[in-house]
């Protein structure tokens, strides 16, 4: 494939009552260094309760940007949403809180240019440095990226912040589970992997995460994490897809330990506080998510006693 190949981009916004956010998304993408009549834009509201037509219109004639609009249905949908109405050969998903580098989008196509039908992740880099659970959190995003390449392990998964397809695979995949509101990546991800498909990890596709946190937002970030991913693994279970196993003890110590590793004094250890935290918070929307579960599962089989 030649060296001069530009691929065209549909690259797809989801946002959520962060209007802030999204112009400074849209600025970014102003900044891309590809050539502006080989992207668009596609952002779906879903279902704020602010207009967004006089933010969008700053940016038309700087870049082909499109707003669509739905209902409050979650990311996952908004994404296929977006998918759906996309003119582009490859998909760029980001969420409205990043800030692409301006190689963002070269970096991807460089990615297909070496394996044209894979899924091609990029790096996430936290842009909140101050912010300590912004910073936990990326920390636990980087670790899982270092021993779960998806690139080498069939249920290790890339970011839907910042990830690329072909568009005729991924309507092929059928999307985004639009069910999931968190977890939707690791399950497109987990089924890609399964179709026997290839993952690519550009290194140079960044994407700075503005997500500023405090820490009830942190604990429900997480909490919400957690009933995903248990959606998810619940989801495998009964298809006969993946067993539910926990990693080694090692594994959780050495992710606890990254914070102090990652910064000294203080500050490396709140930040290992926190990532102690978050995993308490995790395993509680992973144990809430499967007692809800079973409750409903009990109650249909109530139903179905009594209509027999």
């Amino acid at each position: 494939m030649s060296n001069c190949w530009t691929p065209y981009f549909s690259v797809v916004i989801p946002t959520y009552r962060r209007p802030r956010h999204l112009s400074n998304l849209l600025f970014s993408l102003t900044r891309l260094r590809y050539r502006p009549s080989m992207f668009e834009v596609i952002v779906v509201d879903d279902g704020g309760d602010t207009p967004l037509e006089p933010i969008i219109s700053e940016f038309r004639g700087q870049m082909n940007v499109t707003l669509l609009r739905q209902e409050n249905n979650g990311p996952a949908m908004a994404r296929n949403y977006g998918a759906s109405q996309a003119k582009g050969e490859y998909l760029a998903f980001a969420d409205d809180d990043c800030l692409p580098d301006p190689n963002w989008l070269q970096a991807l196509a460089n990615g297909f240019r070496e394996s044209p039908c894979c899924l091609c992740g990029g790096k996430t880099v936290n842009a909140l440095i101050e912010n300590p659970y912004s910073a936990a959190s990326q920390l636990l995003v980087d670790y899982l990226y270092e021993h779960y390449n998806p690139t080498q392990k069939i249920g290790a998964f890339f970011l839907a912040n910042n990830f690329a397809v072909a568009r005729e695979r991924f309507q092929e995949m059928g999307g985004f589970d639009p069910t999931l509101r968190f977890g939707e990546d690791r399950d497109f991800c987990y089924r890609w992997g399964t179709r026997g498909y290839s993952f690519v990890f550009a290194h140079h596709a960044v994407v700075y995460h503005a997500h500023s946190l405090t820490l009830s937002s942190f604990l429900r970030l997480h909490f919400l994490y957690g009933e995903g991913n248990s959606q998810f693994l619940q989801r495998c279970a009964a298809k006969g897809t993946m067993s539910i196993r926990l990693s080694p003890p090692s594994w959780y110590i050495e992710l606890m330990l990254s914070g102090i590793k990652k910064e000294k004094g203080l500050r490396g250890l709140l930040l290992t506080s926190l990532l102690m935290t978050a995993q308490g918070a995790y395993a509680t929307g992973l144990f809430w998510e499967a007692v809800k579960n079973r409750r409903l599962w009990m109650r249909s089989c109530n139903l179905d006693f009594h209509n027999d």
